[in-house]
């Protein structure tokens, strides 16, 4: 489990397909607190750790992660950033929401605006996974815990304030982007509870 709060930026240093695909990470985690086995989750993909180093660690990827997250829609070449965040510790503080680091779907930037001092970012999440998205609701988006401004049909909004930018790979985005979305798992046990009558 994770909080949708990134603790760093990784960059993808070596990639690999062998069967599945291998990626090397770079990243500022002591890595010597850091168990094989362990989850990290990567733009909000949980990720096991397969081998480490002083400053990087490697995951395998299943075709299966591929195909569900934006891995499949932009890969992963050698030097793209990733939101990284290492899984919650009982006692850590939840300063996010709930996060599973399963993907749901790719969501697309279809739009970006300076709003005071944040950025107003319009997506459109896929098929059948807009109803599960709420104004004033969570989502995780590349791993980032964010609050639904505005919902509309298939297009939802949130507002990116300007430490998140810093401190994630979001002030590098761009209109176009696919991201991994994940909705929030209470939305989704809320939904299958009303259907269910």
């Amino acid at each position: 489990m994770f909080t949708g709060i990134i603790t760093d930026i990784g960059k993808v240093s070596r990639v690999e397909m062998r069967g599945d695909m291998r990626a090397r990470i770079s990243c500022g985690y002591d890595m010597a607190g850091v168990d094989l086995g362990a989850s990290i989750a990567c733009d909000g993909i949980c990720l096991t750790v397969v081998e480490k180093g002083a400053d990087w660690f490697d995951v395998d990827i299943s075709a299966e992660t591929i195909s569900k997250t934006n891995i499949g829609a932009n890969g992963w070449a050698p030097g793209r950033r990733l939101n990284l965040e290492r899984a919650l510790r009982v006692g850590d503080e939840l300063g996010g929401h709930i996060v599973s680091g399963h993907v749901d779907g790719v969501a697309v930037i279809e739009a970006m605006r300076d709003e005071g001092g944040s950025t107003r970012i319009t997506l459109r999440a896929p098929g059948g996974l807009a109803r599960f998205i709420a104004p004033k609701g969570s989502v995780a988006l590349n791993g980032t815990s964010l609050t639904v401004n505005e919902v509309q049909g298939d297009r939802f909004g949130v507002n990116v304030i300007p430490h998140t930018q810093a401190a994630t790979t979001w002030g590098g985005a761009r209109p176009g982007d696919q991201v991994n979305l994940e909705i929030d798992t209470l939305a989704r046990y809320v939904a299958r509870l009303a259907e269910a009558g």
